[in-house]
């Protein structure tokens, strides 16, 4: 698989810190989206991608080790807050994307704890593959609210799962394999609650290469209120042997929910690039 990545975050125009935090690294795509303000929470969106980096060089790589090591980022925040208890309430969310293998092949995995997202882009079209881990997801679910009206509602930023909480951490998990011309953007809840869908779309057709795409995303969010700090990562995969019978889940089901299994101003701005086997 070859793949061209491009990453990068603004502080936005309301917060004073930068609490996400990201990795573009190896066969690791994440962004962390810390929670706590003055408890720290680019402490623990920090911890986790610290954690995860673990992962990034591993020739080989399963879905479970992603699970496992998010829960040892879990731990390493509890450990954080017990040594200092002025970090109290800190607490992050994670969404990603991971080069995985699967009966000797690689897949892709894409996981999330909370509302960061992961949306995948193809032949135009751009789907978000994660459901958000929130109040308000939960009240559409429920149709009790539409879209539309999460966008605006009081309690759209109170998350249903996090990293940071008692217990190990629910990790939503989808595996599936790679297709040609695909591109993938894992971002903060600073884009997705800025931009629609199709704007972020409109962003993607118009800006082909990872790192300009990343940082148009993050600029086009900033312009659009930036009311929240906004970190974007953007995988693009140039190339790949495509076998449509290695489907370990149908492709028509990604991003259905059917298949599932399971600090400040800094700026990534150097693309990077991974070849694999």
């Amino acid at each position: 698989m070859r793949l061209s990545v491009g990453a990068a975050t603004d502080v936005g125009r309301v917060r004073e810190i930068n609490e996400d935090s990201a990795l573009a690294q190896g066969a690791i795509f994440l962004v962390a989206d810390g929670m706590g303000g003055h408890a720290a929470g680019e402490v623990a969106s920090g911890i986790v991608v610290d954690t995860m980096r673990e992962l990034a060089d591993r020739e080989e790589l399963l879905s479970d080790e992603i699970v496992d090591h998010l829960a040892r980022a879990n731990d390493a925040i509890h450990e954080e807050v017990a040594a200092d208890p002025a970090k109290a309430g800190m607490g992050t969310t994670a969404a990603g994307l991971a080069v995985v293998t699967v009966g000797g092949t690689d897949h892709w995995a894409v996981f999330n704890v909370g509302d960061s997202r992961v949306y995948r882009y193809l032949d135009g079209g751009l789907t978000c593959l994660t459901v958000d881990h929130s109040e308000v997801r939960e009240l559409m679910d429920a149709g009790v609210i539409t879209a539309q009206e999460a966008r605006t509602h009081p309690m759209r930023n109170v998350v249903t799962r996090s990293l940071g909480t008692a217990g190990r951490p629910q990790v939503d998990v989808w595996v599936f394999p790679p297709f040609a011309t695909e591109r993938f953007v894992i971002c903060s809840d600073g884009l997705s609650n800025e931009l629609e869908d199709d704007e972020i779309a409109e962003v993607l057709a118009e800006h082909p290469g990872a790192q300009a795409a990343a940082e148009a995303l993050v600029r086009a969010a900033v312009e659009a209120g930036g009311r929240d700090n906004v970190t974007v990562v953007v995988v693009d995969l140039e190339g790949v042997n495509d076998d449509p019978d290695a489907d370990t889940v149908p492709r028509s089901a990604v991003g259905s929910g059917e298949d599932e299994h399971e600090g400040s101003g800094t700026d990534w701005s150097t693309p990077t690039e991974e070849v694999r086997g």
